[in-house]
């Protein structure tokens, strides 16, 4: 039998998978914490990112144009 996994839709999202769901590197995420760009929790020695400061960030991203 085969069954899928549904994604769950967290609250708080890790480095990893924060960049990820906004399609950039590790990198470029921790770049944007350290300016305050995205907002995030310390947890002991860990960083979390809650589901609705990602969301915020990217809707307030501009278009670009060429």
């Amino acid at each position: 039998m085969t069954t899928t996994a549904q994604p769950v839709d967290r609250v708080l999202y890790t480095v990893k998978a924060a960049a990820e769901l906004l399609s950039l590197s590790r990198s470029t995420v921790y770049e944007l914490m350290a300016a305050g760009d995205l907002p995030f929790v310390k947890l002991g020695r860990a960083r979390r990112i809650k589901r609705a400061d990602i969301d915020r960030f990217a809707a307030q991203l501009q278009p670009q144009s060429i």
